[in-house]
């Protein structure tokens, strides 16, 4: 199966990458941060992750729910034998996407909107380059930034604005609840969607010294999300006692969304 392949794509990939960049701005990115990770809302884990029905509208490669490319990606870890925190990350990297529960139109939150949800991120604030896909509509991005923009040399990723969306929203609902996981994991939860910079290379010159350690990570990771996609899904319900028992270790039963 060719990956990632946007040649060929529906109409409806494009239009989600176009208002991506059209609304995806600095102030937008700081209004969602502030609306949306307040984290007041409280429920079982496994109640909200059932609710994963989400059909990822940027996605050219995969039409089947969220639900099922999670437990695709955490076998294909579990198979290769790496730890049990790497396999809960690839049940879990997608969890953000509960963020349609609680979406807006306007925010390109909403099951049939997603440019607040989905879509390979960039980081607001500096140029976005034009090796980011469908760079046609870069045209659309509002700020006449530079490279660096408002940011300096070595200034570190964990320290600009990444468009928002599901990644970010996860990385701060899982500080927010003081779920114990390696640096590792973080990264890739947070930076598995800037393909930019962890297969484009691009943003080498924000990069810190912690960066270019977890790169090789989060490149790792990027192979078992993007190489387990499958329409498959006959084998889920025979995995979910081994997952129910992974997330206990590390999740609390009930969760701040």
């Amino acid at each position: 199966m060719d990956f990632r392949n946007y040649e060929n794509c529906n109409d409806s990939v494009k239009e989600l990458y176009k208002n991506q960049r059209i609304n995806q701005t600095l102030t937008y990115v700081q209004r969602s941060l502030r609306k949306y990770c307040k984290f007041t809302r409280k429920n079982k884990f496994w109640d909200l992750f059932e609710k994963m029905s989400l059909k990822d509208l940027s996605d050219p490669d995969l039409d089947c729910e969220n639900y099922y490319h999670l437990y695709q990606t955490a076998e294909a870890i579990r198979k290769d034998g790496h730890p049990e925190w790497m396999q809960l990350v690839g049940l879990i990297h997608d969890f953000g996407k509960i963020l349609y529960l609680k979406g807006c139109k306007k925010d390109g939150t909403t099951e049939d909107t997603q440019w607040g949800i989905v879509g390979d991120t960039f980081i607001v604030g500096c140029c976005v380059p034009n090796t980011i896909v469908f760079p046609e509509f870069n045209k659309y991005v509002k700020g006449n930034f530079d490279r660096l923009g408002i940011y300096k040399k070595g200034f570190g990723l964990n320290n600009v604005y990444c468009s928002f969306g599901h990644d970010e929203y996860l990385y701060r609902l899982l500080k927010f609840n003081k779920v114990e996981l390696p640096e590792e994991a973080y990264y890739m939860i947070r930076f598995h969607s800037l393909y930019l910079w962890h297969d484009k290379n691009e943003y080498e010159f924000l990069e810190d010294e912690t960066d270019k350690k977890m790169k090789p990570f989060v490149k790792l990771f990027n192979k078992y999300d993007l190489y387990t996609k499958d329409n498959d899904n006959k084998n889920i319900n025979q995995l979910k006692n081994y997952y129910q028992k992974l997330v206990k270790k590390f999740i609390p039963e009930y969760i701040y969304w």
